[in-house]
């Protein structure tokens, strides 16, 4: 299996520090944040990444370079000036990552999720690790029924944590360009055709200053 780290974005809720450091290169417990995925996939087995690059896109290259260092192997999705969402981003990196099933991680969370216990069923087309409402988001994105099929809901929701496996086929029909997830999200819901799991352990959207430094903080206490 092959994985996407999606590393493209701005980060405009963590500038000032974004104006000149792209996101996934903030400095998490002592490394890259990015450090923290690469070296989950290489764990997980997982040594074919792919990392979409807009924003400051020329310093993820040179930080990461070929992937060696880091125990996988990198291949760049260039997308230019202007991101083009997460849909559009996963979407024209569709080529690099083949006709299997994929990791996406977002490149602006940190999480001990490990990316080996996550599986997907013959009958859906994407699966999304879901965590309990942080502050921050306390309505959450989906629910969760007992069989594990992501559904829409109003209550008993859970937040989307940025970690899922796909199919390409889930983006069937798209063209090339700028567009969201989400659309795709609700109509792989609509179909039942989207699963999930709810995972406990510790994640945090690295979001804001004041999440980052409560992230370093955490981390501290724990060596």
């Amino acid at each position: 299996m092959k994985a996407m780290v999606l590393a493209a974005g701005r980060g405009e809720r963590l500038r000032p520090l974004t104006d000149s450091v792209p996101k996934p290169l903030v400095q998490v417990g002592g490394k890259p944040l990015i450090a923290w995925h690469l070296a989950a996939l290489a764990r997980a087995g997982i040594r074919e990444v792919v990392i979409n690059l807009s924003w400051l896109g020329e310093q993820l290259r040179a930080a990461l370079g070929d992937g060696g260092g880091f125990g996988v192997t990198i291949r760049y999705s260039e997308e230019g000036p202007v991101p083009l969402e997460t849909g559009g981003g996963i979407f024209r990196a569709l080529p690099l990552l083949g006709a299997e099933p994929f990791l996406l991680v977002n490149g602006d969370i940190w999480t001990d999720l490990p990316f080996e216990t996550l599986s997907l069923a013959p009958a859906a087309l994407a699966h999304l690790v879901l965590v309990p409402n942080p502050p921050q988001h306390p309505h959450g994105d989906f629910g969760l029924d007992p069989g594990g099929i992501v559904v829409n809901r109003d209550s008993d929701r859970f937040t989307y944590c940025g970690v899922g496996l796909y199919r390409p086929e889930f983006f069937h029909g798209c063209e090339p360009g700028r567009f969201p997830l989400l659309p795709l999200l609700n109509r792989a819901i609509a179909a039942r055709q989207l699963h999930g799991e709810l995972y406990r352990g510790r994640w945090s959207d690295v979001g804001t200053p004041a999440r980052l430094a409560a992230l370093n903080a955490e981390l501290a206490a724990v060596e």
